[in-house]
């Protein structure tokens, strides 16, 4: 039987690099982007070579990053591995080697330069009209941390071990006084002294806690937290925001710091609308992120939310709730279910978070036969209002009568991140710190939206309009930097914007602070 043969491994072969990276390679694409960066202007630095060898370009380095990344092939030992193995590779880094100590270092000291890059990216597809910020979604997901378990640590947890200390030390204690030979004292003494050692390293994490102010402490990471990953599964980790944009479904901004979603809205929410340089703009957001603070927050700066209201935490503990009283807005009062007015005195309460009005008619309560019903209180029914439940009324009514406007939110953010996790495998962090771990996530997004134009465009139509940039825009950008270089002037000193180059200019926001 004949079999398809392969070539003679002995014969002497005349290879192109480059007719063995197919036309429509995502190394082509990565190579094209990177050409159109301002890496300098980004902040990129190089890395610097011990021996005193000349460094990598940035740009060379990036490419490594942006095409492994969309690989999943992340940790700096395979990187090295795959300049040596890899011909998409081999051509996108001509043949140049780094070791993994370089690649690691400048993804180390560049996290600033990535997070710019990716602001810049949207900032370009802005342009591109690919991100118009009329509508965006806000969604989070999470990831593990390189932190154990084990070295995450509250109060609740110092205080059971410490209390498991002491309760050996009680039983060795026992022990010793009922021990009859040297030996055996001395080691139940030994056990007793390497207990008091593990009490006083949790004393000191304990006071590690304190002077954070934190409710939990990483030991590795200390800017990791102990998050839910999913059905109440337990670790210490990320908690990552995303801004996407409604028209193409591609990344916007990103975040992280937080354990969950409630303080996250209108922070997320004005920085894309900074950056996207919008007068106004729609928000979706799941029930996580309905905070009264910061849906007014939004509506103040322009912002209509859509998130998914929250029901009252009364509603469910079988008394009247919250929304069985009337509110009055022009007098500022409650009817409750038996028509008698509650009446507050202006005073503004803290409960938590949560800034409250407190509502109340105790001499009506005392005689009411549906009390009961109403309240367990001896005293008699309370209400609090907060002070943001205007703007809290107005999403919800809002939400309810668009429902199918806020399911949008599920096609324009949720499926991204199922590419990242489950295609892509970033699933867990190699970096340690915020800085750093943000660094992995802009470069995720920035393969992401870099792929999601490829669907959009097409290689080819990508391809084009990337070549016309490198060809024209950055062309014209170093020629002015050339003509103001001899005068020692910088382009934020030369009046650009009296010039023809300011549409370029701006188009790059390189007079700007709005993509740092």
């Amino acid at each position: 039987m004949d079999f398809i043969q392969g070539f003679d491994r002995n014969q002497l072969q005349m290879i192109s690099y480059n007719e063995m990276v197919c036309s429509n390679s995502w190394a082509r694409i990565v190579d094209l982007f990177v050409e159109i960066l301002p890496l300098q202007e980004l902040g990129f630095e190089d890395v610097l070579s011990t021996e005193g060898r000349p460094p990598y370009q940035s740009s060379d380095l990036l490419k490594l990053y942006l095409y492994g990344y969309k690989n999943s092939i992340r940790t700096s030992r395979k990187l090295e591995q795959a300049c040596k193995v890899n011909l998409e590779v081999i051509w996108l880094l001509k043949g140049l080697q780094p070791s993994a100590r370089k690649i690691a270092y400048f993804r180390k000291n560049n996290a600033k330069a990535f997070k710019k890059s990716f602001r810049f990216f949207v900032s370009l597809l802005k342009e591109w009209k690919l991100i118009k910020g009329e509508v965006i979604a806000i969604d989070s997901f999470k990831i593990r941390a390189q932190n154990a378990l084990k070295n995450n640590f509250n109060q609740k947890k110092i205080d059971r071990h410490k209390d498991y200390i002491d309760t050996k030390i009680a039983e060795y204690e026992l022990a010793l006084q009922l021990a009859d030979s040297k030996e055996e004292r001395q080691e139940i003494a030994g056990k007793i002294g390497y207990q008091n050692t593990k009490k006083q390293n949790y004393q000191n994490i304990e006071n590690q806690l304190e002077n954070t102010g934190e409710s939990q402490i990483s030991l590795t990471d200390p800017d990791a937290k102990s998050v839910v990953l999913h059905r109440n599964i337990i670790n210490v980790g990320y908690n990552i925001q995303a801004g996407c944009d409604a028209e193409h479904k591609l990344f916007v901004n990103n975040d992280t710091g937080t354990v969950n979603d409630t303080h996250a809205l209108s922070p997320m929410a004005l920085d894309a609308k900074a950056l996207l340089e919008v007068d106004q703009m729609d928000c979706l957001t799941d029930k996580g992120y309905t905070t009264g603070k910061h849906i007014d927050i939004c509506n103040k700066n322009n912002i209509t939310t859509y998130s998914s209201p929250k029901e009252h935490s009364s509603q469910k503990n079988g008394l009247y709730g919250l929304g069985t009283f009337q509110y009055d807005q022009d007098s500022d009062t409650y009817t409750c279910p038996n028509n008698q007015v509650l009446t507050t005195t202006g005073n503004i309460y803290h409960k938590g978070n949560v800034r409250v009005k407190h509502y109340k008619n105790f001499k009506a309560c005392n005689d009411c036969s549906m009390r009961s019903k109403c309240t367990k209180s001896k005293v008699g029914r309370l209400v609090e209002r907060s002070i943001y439940q205007e703007a809290i009324e107005a999403n919800k009514k809002r939400v309810e009568e668009n429902p199918a406007y806020y399911r949008l939110r599920q096609q324009v953010t949720e499926h991204q991140f199922g590419t990242l996790k489950r295609q892509w495998g970033f699933t867990f962090t190699l970096m340690k710190g915020k800085q750093n771990v943000l660094s992995e996530v802009n470069l995720m997004m920035m393969c992401y939206n870099l792929r999601r134009l490829i669907s959009i465009l097409g290689v080819e139509g990508l391809k084009a309009r990337l070549k016309g940039l490198g060809c024209i825009v950055l062309r014209i950008y170093r020629l002015i930097k050339c003509l103001l270089r001899p005068l020692k002037l910088s382009l934020d000193d030369y009046a650009i914007q009296d010039t023809p180059f300011k549409t370029t200019y701006n188009r790059y926001h390189l007079d700007r602070k709005s993509y740092i």
